[in-house]
């Protein structure tokens, strides 16, 4: 793989899939208690508790809410908004889950808004799909206090909506999941599409990240007339909508038109993560508790040995957490048709796709073999696909090779 990323068209529309601008900007900031841990980990800075640490995270649903604006102007379906107030939740829980953290977490949203265009009643329907999304995780044990935000008219900056929050949780030092690849590790992947038991319709398995490059490629050139104020007008006009879809649409092979393909609420894996901590958190004995025996026990023997969240840099993601195993993806999920769909429209090489989206697996955990199955059928328990997707292989550098349906890639 020899194409940069410099040049994908992604980029060109103001966006990367890998973000190295921001990497190179981060740099130099401590990397917390956990170096190669999924989520920055901070020490307890509330209680001074030593065995206990701090993760805080923030994140929201990115250039979705853009989309949501066009299909509630032109179908009048308000109720697209309560997803997009799923994907910015679940764009921080689920990072948090990759560390092991099992909740209580504590949830704060900052919604900024261009009051000449969205009104009161789209604040609404955020506000209640937060607390509706609260409601369904506490039935399956996933606890998160709402504690309010922000609400700001911020017009001059705004084009439509933005919505972004912030989670946050305490929880042992002991319990923390280091990302430490080995050798004979295989890969469990969660399927991002289909229809969990606690979601109430289909999800196409889109999620919240390369919605610019979906939305710009797979609709037609009529949102950049009709719809001005939800793109950057300042883009080349060879790359603003340059599909054929209208929102309405039907899409063969989906039930699911154009639109609520690409408006499918970020599904959140935390209810099938939490039951798979229970059975793999192996706490230290009560004469161990707190003791560096007991965590140094506990990380040994504790069969999953990282867990990634397939978000911003699709199936690539792992090589940020990857120093010294070759990861070999060779039993993949079949492509979504949403991947498929955007992909047709954008001509986009398959290469550039795994790059930027999760193409059917945004949760991975990498385990050692024996542990597989039970986690699989943890995950199916749930109404989540999961199967042995690929596994890690020894290697003199780290290297990650995709071996799909559409050819093999190597980064």
């Amino acid at each position: 793989m020899t194409e940069s990323t410099d040049n994908l068209k992604y980029s060109q529309r103001g966006v990367s899939a890998s973000k190295e601008d921001v990497h190179a900007a981060i740099k130099n900031i401590d990397k917390g208690l956990f170096p190669n841990a999924f989520c920055k980990i901070y020490p307890d800075v509330l209680t001074g508790d030593e065995n206990y640490c701090n993760i805080l995270h923030a994140d929201g649903s990115g250039t979705k809410s853009a989309l949501a604006y066009m299909y509630w102007k032109e179908t009048g379906d308000i109720s697209v908004w309560k997803g997009i107030a799923q994907d910015s939740i679940v764009m921080n829980l689920d990072d948090l889950l990759c560390v092991g953290a099992a909740g209580p977490f504590i949830f704060s949203s900052v919604i900024n808004r261009n009051k000449n265009l969205i009104p009161g009643e789209v604040l609404q329907q955020i506000i209640e799909g937060n607390q509706l999304f609260f409601d369904e995780m506490k039935k399956h044990g996933v606890e998160i206090g709402y504690l309010g935000g922000e609400t700001a008219d911020m017009g001059d900056v705004i084009r439509t909506v933005s919505v972004d929050s912030t989670i946050a949780c305490r929880m042992k030092r002991s319990n923390v999941i280091e990302i430490n690849l080995q050798p004979g590790d295989v890969i469990v992947g969660l399927a991002s599409y289909g229809k969990a038991i606690y979601e109430t319709e289909y999800n196409s398995g889109i999620g919240s990240n390369g919605l610019t490059a979906a939305r710009h490629d797979v609709l037609s050139k009529f949102y950049a007339e009709e719809y001005p104020e939800s793109f950057d007008t300042d883009l080349p006009h060879k790359i603003v909508f340059t599909g054929s879809k209208r929102l309405t649409d039907t899409v063969e092979g989906s039930e699911l038109n154009a639109g609520k393909l690409l408006l499918s609420p970020t599904r959140t894996f935390a209810p099938v993560i939490l039951e798979v901590l229970k059975k793999y958190s192996l706490l230290p004995s009560p004469l161990e508790r707190g003791s560096e025996v007991g965590e140094d026990k506990q990380r040994s023997e504790n069969p999953i040995h990282g867990i990634v969240h397939n978000s911003g840099g699709g199936q690539k993601k792992v090589m940020h957490f990857n120093k010294s195993v070759h990861v070999i993806k060779d039993n993949l999920f079949p492509t979504p048709t949403v991947f498929k769909l955007i992909q047709q429209e954008s001509k986009t090489p398959w290469s550039e796709m795994y790059q930027v989206f999760n193409m059917g697996t945004r949760m991975e955990i990498y385990c050692k073999a024996e542990a597989a199955d039970e986690i699989i059928s943890i995950s199916k328990s749930f109404g989540v696909e999961a199967q042995i997707i690929g596994r890690c292989e020894a290697s003199a550098q780290p290297k990650l090779t995709i071996e799909s349906e559409f050819g093999k890639f190597e980064y």
